[in-house]
């Protein structure tokens, strides 16, 4: 059942970034990076089990962010890229911030939300800075390593830049995200079973959204550039 759900979710999260390219261009991008990256950090809270592993949930709108930042860096520059990455870094700085803030409030007699709120959003020192600098790290890695991908094969072979840069992004964010997060948290046997599992979901995700960045060539035109940069 999870294993359907899930690619089903997947497949519907990678269109959801074609469909929102395709009508609203860069502005666009830079808004699902935003909306998938502040909803991941709510999903990653639950855990289920997915092809025998344990994982967290979040990890299919994680992995279509990158999509969202390759399609920028192939389409728009390295510094859009960069621009769309530090966007999201922003927001979630703010959103971590904000809640912690609205925690503060005395809540009502008659209040019901605030353990539910305290619950998704109580802070957690480890785990909002893990997240915040697994993200701002692996991210800036994906744009360096996607247009160096590029320059070295002349712009040619889209899918190996998309899934390389990807790939090797993805285990730097899972592997900064673990160590700082769960090290010495959790016996070294479960630690690397969550480090595994969370980066084995990634990749197949990663897998999945190449025929995705072709889709979105196809819809590509340079004119749609010239404009939105005028």
């Amino acid at each position: 059942m999870n294993e359907t759900l899930w690619i089903i979710f997947a497949l519907v999260d990678l269109c959801m970034v074609l469909a929102v390219y395709r009508f609203f261009g860069r502005v666009g991008l830079f808004g699902l990076m935003v909306f998938n990256l502040l909803l991941c950090n709510i999903q990653v809270l639950k855990t289920v089990e997915l092809f025998g592993l344990t994982t967290t949930l979040g990890n299919v709108l994680y992995a279509s962010v990158f999509l969202a930042t390759d399609l920028l860096s192939e389409f728009y520059g390295k510094k859009e890229a960069r621009k769309g990455v530090l966007l999201g870094f922003m927001t979630l700085v703010m959103m971590v911030a904000y809640m912690q803030i609205a925690l503060y409030f005395q809540p009502a007699a008659d209040d019901f939300a605030q353990p539910h709120l305290s619950a998704l959003f109580g802070f957690m020192p480890r785990i909002a800075l893990a997240s915040m600098a697994a993200y701002l790290i692996s991210q800036l890695h994906d744009v360096w390593a996607f247009h160096a991908l590029k320059e070295r094969t002349g712009g040619r072979m889209l899918w190996l830049r998309n899934n390389a840069s990807t790939m090797v992004s993805q285990l730097l964010d899972s592997s900064i995200f673990c160590v700082i997060a769960f090290w010495g948290v959790f016996p070294m046997e479960i630690f690397m079973e969550i480090l595994l599992s969370t980066y084995i979901i990634k990749v197949a995700v990663a897998v999945l959204d190449t025929p995705f960045i072709y889709l979105a060539k196809r819809f590509f035109r340079k004119e749609d550039a010239v404009a939105e940069h005028a």
